[in-house]
């Protein structure tokens, strides 16, 4: 018995001074600041390391690196360093002794080591895991499902099983950054009822809590990404955290969030200025190549293609960034991946970079990356922008290349391939043997993938995606009328959720559609209570610029307007300004909207929202609907405010007298019997431009004006307008008739075969009848038609509309 005691005791002292020696090294590991140090212990107690040990030692590993910019991060020295392949191989050996716990964490810290998704360690603490999933804790189970969704197992069955138990669990989460993680893990495997449980979840818990950090709001954007949904509730309440975090946000961030907003159709002005701001104070510490392409990045995707709109987010030293950019891009063009030199080369053409040698370098790389892509994404991206270079000369290959790639082409594709091809063909710029030729069959097989392509399509949603970025003549001469025909076919998958790309599409398209249009607004109507009021306007706007009003319209415009009343206090200043206008163009104007625009706090706080393009976009709006208002509706006694701003615009202005107007007006002058007779490019009162303008008296004979300030010899000569003040707009001699004759080119009408007037052209005709004018219009395809060859033929057809009581070019067509 002493003996056996006394081997106890022995025994005991020995476990005792290894717990008590093992809690030390762990203590150790966790007091290490940097990675030498966890080296230094894992290499003299190879032997003593437990699962636990081995555990957070890697995750100290990441955790030391965490705590570093991200420049400055030295992930290739640790994975490279003999001990951690010791690690590694003491885990892997270990991992079924490991808690629930440290299995997650340690795949979580050698991912985020960027460890390779293929190693062995990595496979295996996979199938731990999912051995386990069913008793994981929640936190543990969002953070295994990123690390599944950072091993693009997107639609892996594991993943499936990770949704099964978030669908079970769902109502006991109560933490936004577990929810937010599962969510985009998760989000490529869930049915449409799953995702509208998950979207009603973190609307829920975001309205919960009083403080959620930007991260959290990134992520719900990202799942709204990845569901192709735009759920504006939950966009602007993440917009909310962002402005109220933007103390925390630096350009990584900013980046992130410009190029979910692109995608999900989202802005927001006060964001944008704080981003500017934020980007202004910190624009001299942007040096190193990474956070220089995300400036670009987070700039770039709200400026699209005009100039204008990315001027108004650089800040002001525009041309010294733009020439401190290449200069620092000379030395790490090599470092950037295709799409971002596709997005770098877009930009800087954009920005109108005068830096051939950069150009050169940008079209050398890309053409290695067109040599070795087999993508057709990647392939069509940088044939688009290598078309944007300045005196690019076309290599065979790449049409080689394009011709290999076509069959496999989205139509969004076939559009930037298309264009390229035509610009190049056009300039010149193909000058390789049977150039043309090779061109021109280019050509033919883009023209036939795309009916192919189309006439194939029989899912509305997906064909509306792949439209979101066709644009160009090519798709708007080939394809344009059999897209339209392809979406009739699919008339009845038009429900409230894709009315608004639909409607994107339309409006781009200029193409007047009675059966799309129709099933949009009837749609719109019986759904009012599901459509984003931000989403209204611009359902609103293809109906008024396309001057169109459906079968039921007054219940169409009255829905929609009841819906945006009641909501206005969660739309943007601008969006009240754009949606009063468009509105006016149709003809309503409410009460209620009117007065909260008309408003010097409102004005006040628009001024101070809007700076450059958007500025000049909605205060042009602005003007337009205060013109309206005060011509349409007196009783709501506000005050013409605009003249001095149209005064500036048309002094800024330096317009051209085309040489079919000169033609005209020297018709006119023929008819009238003199120079004295008529006048070009009249300003009325409130501020419209007419192209000519002369008085009738009540035996229809011309009344004479004073002499012209006008030059009228010579091509496209600059001229000075007659403004309204020029002799006090004298009133008319009785039975007397002012005659505005308006030359009408292909902008005033949609493109479609009917020809049909378009809204602006409309609501123009109805404010010059209100300001005693008779308007005659003329359109182009009457004035260039074969009926009108002659001299005499188009003075006879002048004479007969001066001389006409009613010229309605709607009715006439």
């Amino acid at each position: 018995m002493l003996c056996l005691r006394q081997v106890c005791l022995f025994t005991l002292r020995c476990y005792q001074a290894r717990t008590l020696c093992s809690d030390l090294l762990l203590s150790q590991i966790n007091g290490c600041t940097h990675e030498d140090e966890v080296f230094s212990l894992v290499g003299r107690n190879k032997a003593r390391l437990s699962e636990k040990h081995v555990g957070v030692a890697l995750n100290m590993l990441w955790q030391l690196q965490k705590k570093r910019p991200f420049l400055l991060r030295t992930s290739d020295y640790v994975r490279n360093h003999s001990q951690f392949l010791t690690l590694c191989i003491l885990a892997e050996s270990k991992v079924e002794r490991m808690e629930d716990e440290v299995i997650v964490d340690t795949l979580y810290s050698i991912l985020r080591l960027n460890v390779e998704d293929h190693i062995s360690l990595a496979k295996v603490l996979v199938t731990e895991a999912w051995k386990r999933l069913e008793r994981l804790s929640l936190p543990a189970l969002s953070k295994f499902a990123l690390c599944l969704y950072k091993q693009h197992r997107h639609f892996s069955p594991i993943i499936g099983q990770v949704a099964h138990i978030v669908d079970l669990k769902l109502d006991s989460i109560q933490d936004i950054r577990i929810l937010s993680v599962l969510m985009i893990s998760i989000s490529d495997v869930i049915t449409e009822s799953f995702r509208d449980r998950l979207l009603h979840k973190a609307q829920q818990l975001l309205e919960e809590k009083n403080e959620v950090h930007f991260n959290y709001a990134r992520r719900i954007l990202q799942f709204l990404q990845n569901v192709r949904l735009r759920y504006h509730p939950l966009l602007e309440k993440c917009n909310r955290i962002f402005l109220e975090s933007a103390s925390h946000l630096d350009i990584h961030s900013i980046s992130h969030i410009f190029g979910l907003y692109e995608q999900l159709g989202f802005d927001n002005a006060e964001f944008r200025l704080i981003a500017k701001q934020l980007l202004s104070e910190t624009i001299d510490d942007y040096y190193d190549p990474e956070t220089f392409a995300k400036l670009f990045f987070a700039l770039g995707p709200m400026a699209g293609s005009k100039k204008l709109k990315i001027y108004c987010l650089i800040p002001c030293n525009l041309f010294l960034f733009v020439f401190r950019m290449a200069s620092v891009l000379h030395k790490h063009l090599d470092s950037y991946h295709v799409l971002q030199l596709v997005k770098l080369t877009q930009y800087l053409v954009v920005l109108c970079c005068q830096d051939l040698e950069l150009f050169a370098k940008l079209k050398t790389l890309l053409l290695g990356c067109l040599k070795s892509t087999v993508i057709p994404a990647d392939t069509a991206a940088i044939i688009r922008v290598l078309a944007m270079l300045p005196s690019f000369h076309v290599e065979e290959i790449i049409i080689n290349k394009a011709a290999a790639v076509l069959p496999q082409c989205r139509l969004h594709h076939l559009n930037c391939i298309a264009t390229a091809l035509v610009k190049w063909n056009h300039h010149g710029q193909l000058h390789w043997q049977n150039s043309s030729e090779l061109c021109a069959k280019l050509l033919q097989k883009l023209n036939d993938c795309g009916f192919q392509r189309l006439q194939k399509a029989n899912n509305l949603n997906l064909l509306l995606e792949e439209l979101t970025h066709v644009n160009g003549e090519w798709f708007e001469e080939v394809l344009n009328e059999e897209t339209m025909a392809t979406c009739k076919h699919l008339i009845d998958q038009i429900t409230w959720a894709n009315v608004l790309p639909l409607s994107f599409f339309l409006i781009k398209s200029d193409h007047r559609c009675p059966a799309l249009f129709d099933r949009i607004a009837s749609v719109t109507v019986a759904n009012i209570d599901k459509v984003p009021p931000s989403e209204i306007y611009f359902i609103l706007f293809l109906f008024s610029s396309l001057n169109y009003d459906p079968p039921d319209d007054e219940e169409f415009f009255k829905s929609c307007i009841h819906h945006l009343t009641s909501n206005l206090s969660h739309l943007e200043t601008y969006h009240l300004v754009l949606l009063g206008h468009v509105l006016a163009m149709a003809g309503y104007f409410p009460p209620l909207l009117i007065t909260t625009i008309f408003n010097v706090s409102f004005l006040s706080k628009l001024d101070a929202q809007l700076e450059g393009s958007y500025l000049q976009r909605v205060h042009s709006s602005l003007m337009k609907l205060n013109r309206a208002v005060c011509l349409e509706c007196p009783e709501f006694h506000i005050p013409w405010f605009h003249e001095p701003y149209c005064q500036r615009v048309f002094h800024n202005s330096t317009s051209q007298i085309n040489p079919q107007r000169q033609h005209i007006h020297r018709m006119l002058i023929e008819i009238l019997g003199g120079s004295n007779y008529s006048r070009i490019s009249v300003l009325t009162p409130y501020y419209y431009e007419i192209d000519f303008e002369c008085v009738l008296d009540v035996n229809k004979k011309p009344l004479s004006y004073m002499v012209q300030n006008i030059l009228l010899d010579g091509v496209g000569a600059i001229h000075l307008r007659h403004d309204i003040k020029d002799e006090g707009r004298k009133a008319l001699p009785p039975g007397a008739q002012r005659i505005a004759l308006e030359f009408l080119d292909s902008k005033a009408f949609s493109k479609d075969y009917s020809r049909h007037l378009k809204g602006e052209p409309a609501v123009k005709k109805r404010h010059l009848e209100m300001l005693g004018y008779r308007v005659v219009q003329i359109p182009h395809f009457e004035w260039n038609s074969m009926v009108l060859s002659t001299k005499g033929e188009q003075l006879e057809y002048l004479r007969k509309q001066l001389y006409t009581e009613y010229s309605d070019v709607r009715h006439a067509v």
